[in-house]
C-alpha cells in the first residue's frame, strides 16, 4: 500500500482505505479462484495495482468520462483506475465468468459506485466509451479491430478518444501498423522499481 501513496500522494482517506482493503480481498478470492498467479499474489501492489495505475501517469481522465476495460481478469486495470477516478464510469469485460465475478464482488466490497461488470467478449459489447483500456490481452491490431466501434467521436479529455494498453517487452512490430499515430510511454520513467524497466503504455487515438 505504501508504494501507491509514494506515487499518488494526493489520495483522500476513502481512496486510501479502498486501496488498503484490496490486499485482503484479493488474497481471499485468489485462494478460491485463481485470478493472480499464486507466486505473484505477494506482489499485488507493485505488479498489479501500481502497474494498472501507470495509465494515470499518461492521462488524467476528466469527470464523467466512460472507460471500458477489455479482458479485465480480476479487475485490472479497471478497479485501481476506478478508485483513482471516482467521477468516471468504468465498464469491465471478460470472457471468463468466474473472473468477472471476482472483479464484481471486489468492486462491491470496497463500495465502488462507478463500476459495472459484464461476462462477454468485446465483440458483443455495443456501448460507446471515451477510452478502452487493457492489460496485455491480445495484439494491438486485433484489439483495435474489435474496439473501434466502441470509441465515441465526441471528445472531452485532453487526449483524443482511443485505446490505452499496458504492454511489456519488445513492441516494435506490434506498434508498426500505428507508427504514425501511436505514442509509447516507458513506465520506468514514472516508477523506479525494477519491475517497470520493460513495462510500457501504448496509446492509439481512434478519432483524431
Amino acid at each position: 500500500m505504501q508504494i501507491i501513496e509514494k506515487y499518488f500522494p494526493n489520495l483522500n482517506e476513502n481512496q486510501k482505505s479502498q486501496f488498503a482493503t484490496l490486499d485482503e480481498l484479493y488474497k481471499d478470492w485468489n485462494s478460491k479462484i485463481n485470478v493472480i498467479s499464486r507466486k505473484d499474489i505477494d506482489n499485488l501492489y507493485t505488479h498489479h495495482i501500481l502497474h494498472s495505475l501507470g495509465i494515470a501517469k499518461i492521462i488524467q481522465f476528466t469527470p464523467e468520462s466512460a472507460i471500458m476495460d477489455v479482458g479485465t481478469g480480476g479487475g485490472f486495470p479497471g478497479i485501481p483506475l476506478a478508485i483513482l477516478f471516482p467521477e468516471c464510469k468504468f465498464h469491465l469485460l471478460d470472457r471468463i465468468g468466474k473472473k468477472v465475478k471476482v472483479a464484481s464482488e471486489i468492486a462491491q466490497s470496497i463500495g465502488l459506485q462507478n463500476v459495472t461488470c459484464r461476462h462477454c467478449g468485446v465483440e458483443e459489447e455495443k456501448s460507446e466509451f471515451d477510452f478502452v483500456v487493457s492489460r496485455a490481452v491480445m495484439p494491438l491490431n486485433d484489439l483495435m479491430k474489435l474496439i473501434r466501434k466502441n470509441i465515441r467521436k465526441k471528445q472531452q479529455n485532453a487526449m483524443p478518444n482511443g485505446l490505452i494498453c499496458l504492454k511489456g517487452g519488445e513492441l516494435q512490430n506490434e506498434v508498426a501498423p500505428f507508427k504514425k499515430i501511436s505514442i509509447v510511454y516507458n513506465l520506468k520513467e514514472y516508477f523506479k522499481e525494477e519491475y517497470f524497466d520493460t513495462k510500457k503504455v501504448v496509446y492509439v487515438p481512434v478519432h483524431k
